[in-house]
């Protein structure tokens, strides 16, 4: 686990670097889930809430206008995905991307759509269970998959290093105390829910800097 505070080098990364894009969720997240047993179900829902908790957000049944704004699809293999009612008019594109995701060996990959602020408005995350996937707890993967869509993060953000641990003793999965501060500043209210300004990671960084000093006081 690290618990190192994240620069505003390390944050400009995570989000695109040259190309920094930010955007959090401008509005509550009501998931839905596709492809899991209703066991499932629960303790992915658990994990989701755990994770929004960090960010000072709830989890709702239902967005007023689009239902659900948050849809994870679980399949084995990618193929199973061009079985999805229009498919195309959920993410424009994507039976022709299921092909580059099965030749590569892509486990998931999601697609965003935004408001007129900026701000994430849907999100749609599909995930190919493999070993590695078959072989982590139903908490993890819920841990996993949300801090993936809480912010927007460059592709390949967590090549390097995972914003998540396992804490051996009991099995659980926690987010990182960096990250989990990373998530709790970018959701500042006094932060923008959107920019294109590599200038916010160094506004993010303070907070971030901030947060991991109190949480190190409370020890």
């Amino acid at each position: 686990m690290t618990d190192k505070t994240l620069t505003a080098s390390d944050i400009t990364r995570l989000f695109g670097g040259e190309n920094y894009k930010f955007a959090r969720w401008g509005r509550p997240i009501a998931p839905v889930v596709f492809g899991v047993t209703d066991e499932t179900l629960k303790g992915l829902k658990s994990a989701f809430a755990t994770v929004l908790g960090i960010a000072n957000r709830k989890m709702v049944e239902t967005d007023p206008e689009l239902g659900s704004n948050l849809i994870l699809f679980f399949v084995s293999e990618w193929h199973e995905v061009l079985g999805i009612p229009d498919l195309d008019r959920l993410v424009t594109g994507m039976s022709d991307k299921v092909a580059d995701l099965t030749a590569s060996g892509a486990n998931q990959y999601r697609a965003f759509t935004f408001d007129k602020d900026g701000a994430i408005r849907f999100c749609a995350v599909f995930v190919r269970m493999g070993e590695s996937q078959q072989a982590a707890s139903v908490q993890t993967i819920g841990t996993q998959q949300m801090v993936q869509s809480i912010l927007l993060w460059a592709d390949g953000a967590f090549a390097a290093e995972s914003p998540v641990a396992i804490i051996e003793r009991n099995d659980l999965c926690i987010v990182k105390p960096a990250y989990a501060a990373l998530i709790r500043a970018a959701y500042d209210p006094n932060m923008p829910v959107a920019t294109n300004e590599p200038a916010h990671a160094l506004r993010l960084a303070a907070r971030t800097g901030t947060l991991i000093e109190a949480m190190a006081d409370e020890t």
